[in-house]
Order: structure tokens, then C-alpha cells, then sequence
């Protein structure tokens, strides 16, 4: 089922079930421990052996030597892989991961030897005792050192549109800053752990990952396998935030281990080990250029920016949202990618525009001071309609950032912000207020689900899809109870099994819209075939009340499906609507902080995000992501920063005690506001993705409060004491 042009009405439209605020049904099973995670179904095996990753401790060069007697001839120790004895594995694959394929060393944390014991802690004391030594090579750690050695990526094309340096050069008000973001980690609470077990060729395993098609595809092609002979199973997984987009060496190893061992193996990473083994978000270099006229309509539009990683190793795209957020009609965007020897670079929460508008969004604050006008009004001088790079040929399917903004301002309060940098106090406290926009590219991806109707009238759900703590399974099966007309009780979702249809996985906020097109789809097939055996018209007939009716006939569900009930499977594919139309999530940010005045010390007082969305299919999950995305915005610009230690070519702060993340007593009370909208060019849902918009610009939101505070102006995250305190005005 192919979605070629907009959606017309449809019974999700009904809103008998869709769009309301049902609590999430795994919600039972995960308050009382019964949801199994991927380090937990050792229940299910109590012969299962313990397997522990070393690490190197050197970011590059090559493995001199190796010895593992020691390691073997400890208590409890089963088996000692390194690359002399693990077998031959692919690379040729986009999701493959080889492990333990030969002397060179790409990274801090790469792994080197895997031990597996009786015990977990025998592994891990076993790993202690493998000796290796290094021959290490100079390698590149410092993004500052290599970002005039940038080089352009296919995946981020140069936008120039009209003569930028003439525009620049001519406008009566210019902003030329640059702006830096650090490395930062994704910090989930469950680690990445895998079970690997083998039944005769057929191997299974049970993985904390996000993608499960992607970690089928990489395990089977790295092992060299057949697919058909590969089962990944991710019923639950506690947090994501794009780290477990892409398999590490935990289902790899533990899949060898335990063929060579002919016993289930498992495994999971230390938290340090986390934070330089798996990937994180690459720092960041980005020269904003704005030139505007003095009533603040830009002109000029330019947005360089550079990250570092791995060679062949993905960008971090920070110029995105400046194609399409902001009217201009000369503009100048480029994006580069200099080489590190860092660990790998890679997703993590709204990868691009998550830290693009942290830099964006200052700087359009500061070309509304230099301008005089507000800062909101200056962001609705510049609204636009159509993708500005296309012009009015591709417009937007929906766009309701003004709204957005004039809806936040007036809950906020923003009439009362002071216009002049440090003027309001409250005691001790210097209070400010800052603004930013929200943006969030809509992604669709193909998605299939199969859907089953029971003698009981209930309906079974299964797909791919996995829930990192969305809400999946509620809104998934929302979709399948509105499309058959029965309430959510009578409706079961299973998810996360590579046996099941593929799905489009958890990443870049299309889960939600592009499973549920999947699973709409499947239900139109269900109601066709349900139709069809109860003898109606399928182009006539309603499902409401457990029932199916038509031409003033009624029949119950549970009677149509009988003893051997009805099964259909069908997949949601996408047309060319996203080429046609710019598609696209927005918000307004709005934040009030207070500054310490003899400290330095910033506290977020309140905070609100005004988003627009498309249909919000349950707003209590829908809140609950944006509420977990502020969260993280609030740490992306006061704390979070991955601290490269250039000795060791790796993250020195590798816990959750170094790395600094929000905590309750961070975080005040935040609200959220969705805007009544649907799209209907961006599935037959209408709905657009939430999951990542609720972080996209939250943090410039923060920084422009800290600014309008204290009248000190920081341009390199994170906005910790030291950078304020030299400034502060004498108390």
C-alpha cells in the first residue's frame, strides 16, 4: 500500500481511541519488573555463560603483543577470544560490525580480547589478566587542530542560493559569530547487553537495539549467515536516543562465544565502556552569518559548519535546519567533515538540528538586539512558507511556527521580559527570559506489520517496531483499535522480533508516524477481509462496538473470524510527497532562568514548549517525549560535554558521575502545548514526528534566558560557571 497523495478522510479521523491520552499498556509490566530487557532473559536460560569485553587502552596503532594464559587458567574462565582465534567476519556490509579481525587498533575501547566465564565477575577479573602491548601511532584528537582539513559529504550538499558575499557585504546589519558544541554522550539508563544462543545452525539473539532489520541485516552479514537463520529479538529497550541504532561487539562476541561453547552466551557493556566502545554526538565548529535589513528581515543567509570522526565515518549535518527554517534569499550553507581518531561519531537525539539550533538560535538573538527588534517578532519577520533553497514550487505540507511562537508568548508571558540584558532581579538572582525555534525534519520509512483477528474479537498486532520508552506499543495499538472499530483493551501489540514483518525501527521521529502507517495499512487489509467473510460490501461497511456492519446488517468480530480467525499482512510505502513538499515539526521554545549573582550558578525556573506536530496520536506519550527531549536540551547547554583526553585519545569523564546529566532538582516544572493540526501529505495518520523536536532548540532557549540575565554572551557550550564568572557584574 503506497501513500502517493494526500490523505483524505479516514476512520482514524473518528478520534474514538486516536488522540486520546490512554496510558501506556506495557505500563503494568515495566513498574513491576516483568518486561524483560535484553540482559534479563538469562531467566530463560540458567546455563547461560558470562562474557567480558577488553578494551584497548591505546586510540591507535596496533596490537605488538598478546597473551592470554593467565586469563585462561583462572577459575571459572571457558573461553578467551582474540583476533589469533576468532573467526573470519565481513565488513562489506552498511550495518556489519567484525570484531577481533586483527592487530590494528581504529579506536580507545575497541575490543581486543573477549573472555567469557561461569560468572560474570570471573570474566571480568579474567580480562584483567590478558596481557597486551601496543605499538601506538599519532593520531588526531582535537576538532579545533583539523577543521580547516574539512572536506565536503554527499550526505550534507553546499546550498548557494542567489550572491551570499554580495548580500553579506551590502546589509546594514551583519552577525558574523561562531559558535562551538562539544562531544557529547547519550547516556541511556539500560546498557547495551546482548544473549546470544545457538539451536543446531539457527542462531538467536536477544539485543537492546533500536532497528531491529538493521541488527538482523549486520549480525547475519558479519557472521556470514544466512538471514533466514538469524532471529534478533528487542522487546523492551531502556533508552535508545540513537546510540542502539547500530549493533557493537556484544552480539557479535557473544554469538561466537556461544557456538564455540555450544551454550547460550551473555553480555553487556560496562558504563564506562559505553561512552568510548559505542558512538556518540560529534562536537562541532559553526560560523553563523546573518545579514538583515534594520527591520530584522534577513537577507543574507550563511551557515558554516565542521565535525570530526572516523575515516568514512557520518557528519554531524548542524547546517539542516538552516535550509528551511528562515526566509532569505541569498544564501550559503556548507557543512564539513575533518578525520579523527576519536571513537566513532554517530546519532544521537535530532542528530543535525539539535545542535545546528543551538548556534542558529543564538544568533538570531543576537542579530534581534543588534536590530532592535524582539526576538520573537524577528523570528515571524522571517517566517516563510516554501522551502527557501526551491522557492514557492515546493512548499510546506503544514507550517504553523508562527503560531507556535505567538501561542507561547502569550502563556509565557514574554510582554513582560525585560528588552535590556541584566535589569530584572529577584533577590540574589539575575531572571531572564529566552526564546528559540523548534524545528525537526518529518522522515516516513517503509513499515509492514501483520494483524490478526481472534475468535475472541481481539486483535494481535506484530511488527518489527521496537518502543525505547515512546509509547510504541500504546500507539500502535491505538492505530489497530480505531481502524477496527474495538477499544484498546481488545487489542494485543507485540513488537521487536526480526520474525515479525519488517518495520521502520525507532530513529530520526519517524517511528511513530511510519509504524502506524504500517500498521494502518494492515488493518485496511483486516477490514477488507473481515468484510468480505461476513458477505458485505467492502467499499460500504463501519467497524464500531466490536462490530462490523453494513447495509443495516450487523455482525461481531469475534463471530466473522470464527475458529480459525483472519490474518492479513501488508506494508506502508511512501511516495514522492517529501521531494514535492518540504516536511517538517516545529515548535517555540520559551525559558526563564535565574543566574546567581555572586556565583555564576544558572537555574532554569520554567520552561515551555509550543509544538506542531501534525495529529498527535496520544498526547500523554506525545508530552512525555518532549518533556524527556527538554530535559536533554537543558543538559546540552549547561552540563553535558564529553572531556577528550588527548593522552589517551578518548572520553575521560566515562561515567554518569563525570559526565554531568540533568537530574530531578535540574529540572522545574516544564509544559507542553500541542497545536490542533493535521498533515495530510505526511501519511494517511497525519501525523509528524515529536520524538526528537521536543530537544531542537530548547538549549539556544536556555542560552538566550542566560544572556537576557546577565548580559554575558557565551558562545561555547556548555554555559558552565567559569565561562560566566570572570563576567559577572559586580554583585
Amino acid at each position: 500500500m503506497e501513500f502517493t497523495q494526500a490523505a483524505g478522510p479516514n476512520p482514524l479521523d473518528a478520534g474514538r481511541v486516536v488522540t486520546k491520552p490512554i496510558d501506556r499498556i506495557d505500563g503494568p509490566l515495566k513498574v513491576s519488573g516483568r518486561a524483560p530487557y535484553a540482559y534479563e532473559y538469562h531467566q530463560d536460560f540458567p546455563n547461560a555463560a558470562y562474557g567480558f569485553v577488553l578494551g584497548s587502552s591505546v586510540p591507535k596503532g596496533r596490537i605488538a603483543s598478546l597473551d592470554t594464559k593467565a586469563a585462561e587458567a583462572m577459575p571459572g574462565v571457558l573461553l578467551v577470544l582474540t583476533h589469533a582465534n576468532t573467526p573470519k567476519m565481513s565488513d562489506e556490509g552498511e550495518h556489519n560490525a567484525p570484531q577481533l579481525q586483527g592487530a590494528e587498533i581504529k579506536q580507545y575501547e575497541q575490543a581486543v580480547a573477549f573472555v567469557v566465564a561461569e560468572t560474570f565477575e570471573q570474566a571480568r577479573a579474567a580480562a584483567r589478566a590478558v596481557k597486551v602491548t601496543y605499538t601506538e601511532a599519532k593520531g588526531a584528537y582535537d576538532l579545533a587542530a583539523v577543521q580547516d582539513k574539512g572536506e565536503p559529504v554527499k550526505s550534507a550538499p553546499d546550498s548557494t542560493v542567489g550572491d551570499f558575499d554580495k548580500a553579506f557585504s551590502a546589509a546594514p546589519v551583519t552577525v558574523d559569530v561562531t559558535y562551538t558544541t562539544p562531544d557529547q554522550s547519550h547516556a541511556m539508563m539500560e546498557p547495551h547487553a546482548s544473549v546470544a544462543k545457538w539451536d543446531g545452525d539457527k542462531l538467536t539473539v536477544y539485543t537492546a537495539n533500536q532497528m531491529i532489520h538493521w541488527a538482523h541485516d549486520g549480525i547475519a552479514g558479519t557472521l556470514g549467515i544466512p538471514k533466514t537463520k538469524v532471529r534478533v529479538q528487542s522487546a523492551y529497550v531502556g533508552g535508545g536516543f540513537g546510540s542502539k541504532l547500530f549493533i557493537y561487539s556484544d552480539p557479535i562476541l557473544a554469538a561466537v562465544a556461544a557456538q564455540k561453547l555450544g551454550r547460550p552466551v551473555k553480555v553487556a557493556l560496562t558504563r564506562p565502556q559505553i561512552f568510548n566502545h559505542t558512538n556518540h554526538r560529534p562536537a562541532t565548529i559553526q560560523r553563523i552569518r546573518l545579514g538583515a535589513g534594520p527591520d530584522g528581515r534577513i537577507t543574507a543567509m550563511g551557515h558554516d559548519t565542521v565535525s570530526g570522526n572516523q575515516e568514512g565515518g557520518e557528519v554531524e549535518n548542524a547546517a539542516d535546519q538552516t535550509k528551511l527554517l528562515y526566509a532569505g534569499e541569498n544564501r550559503l550553507i556548507r557543512t564539513r567533515l575533518s578525520e579523527l581518531d576519536l571513537p566513532k561519531g554517530g546519532a544521537m537525539r535530532a542528530p543535525g538540528e539539535a545542535v545546528g539550533l543551538l548556534a542558529l538560535e543564538c544568533a538570531m538573538d543576537e542579530l534581534a538586539e543588534k536590530t532592535g527588534v524582539d526576538p520573537v517578532e524577528l523570528r515571524i519577520r522571517n517566517d516563510i512558507q516554501y522551502d527557501p533553497e526551491k522557492g514557492p514550487s515546493r512548499s510546506f505540507s503544514s507550517r504553523h511556527l508562527v503560531e507556535c511562537l505567538r501561542t507561547g508568548a502569550e502563556r509565557f508571558g514574554w510582554s513582560k521580559r525585560a528588552a535590556k540584558p541584566g535589569t530584572v532581579r529577584d533577590g540574589q538572582w539575575l531572571v531572564g527570559m529566552g526564546v528559540a525555534s523548534g524545528f525537526r525534519g518529518n522522515l516516513v520509512m517503509p513499515s509492514g506489520a501483520r494483524v490478526k483477528l481472534d475468535r475472541e474479537g481481539v486483535v494481535t498486532v506484530e511488527t518489527q517496531m521496537t518502543d525505547i520508552g515512546t509509547g510504541s506499543y500504546t500507539i500502535l495499538g491505538q492505530v489497530a483499535a480505531e481502524m477496527m472499530g474495538l477499544p484498546i483493551e481488545k487489542v494485543r501489540v507485540k513488537l521487536g522480533d526480526s520474525d515479525f514483518p519488517l518495520s521502520s525501527g525507532s530513529g530520526g521521529s519517524w517511528g511513530a508516524n511510519s509504524a502506524s502507517a504500517g500498521v494502518f495499512a494492515a488493518c485496511e487489509a483486516l477490514r477488507d477481509a473481515v468484510a468480505q467473510k461476513a458477505g458485505f460490501n467492502t467499499k460500504d461497511v463501519t467497524f464500531a462496538d466490536g462490530n462490523v456492519a453494513s447495509g443495516g446488517r450487523s455482525r461481531s468480530l469475534a463471530e466473522v473470524a470464527g475458529p480459525d480467525g483472519v490474518t492479513v499482512e501488508a506494508k506502508a510505502e511512501f511516495g514522492d510527497l517529501t521531494k514535492k513538499f518540504a516536511q517538517a515539526s516545529f515548535a517555540g521554545h520559551f525559558c526563564e532562568v535565574g543566574v546567581d549573582a555572586h556565583t555564576g550558578e544558572i537555574r532554569v525556573r520554567r520552561m515551555l514548549s509550543v509544538c506542531s506536530a501534525g495529529r498527535i496520536i496520544n498526547p500523554k506519550t506525545s508530552r512525555n517525549q518532549c518533556l524527556g527531549g527538554m530535559t536533554m536540551g537543558i543538559g546540552a547547554a549547561l552540563m553535558e560535554e564529553q572531556v577528550v583526553d588527548e593522552r589517551f585519545g578518548g572520553f575521560i569523564n566515562h561515567d554518569l558521575a563525570e559526565y554531568v546529566v540533568p537530574v530531578h532538582a535540574d529540572i522545574p516544572d516544564l509544559d507542553v502545548v500541542f497545536l490542533d493540526e493535521t498533515d495530510d501529505k505526511s501519511s494517511w495518520i497525519k501525523a509528524k514526528g515529536v520524538g526528537e523536536l521536543g530537544i531542537c532548540g530548547v538549549g539556544a532557549a536556555v542560552a538566550n534566558a542566560v544572556y537576557n540575565a546577565t548580559g554575558i554572551r557565551i558562545r561555547d557550550y556548555p554555559l558552565t560557571l567559569d565561562k560566566l564568572l570572570p563576567r559577572l557584574p559586580t554583585a
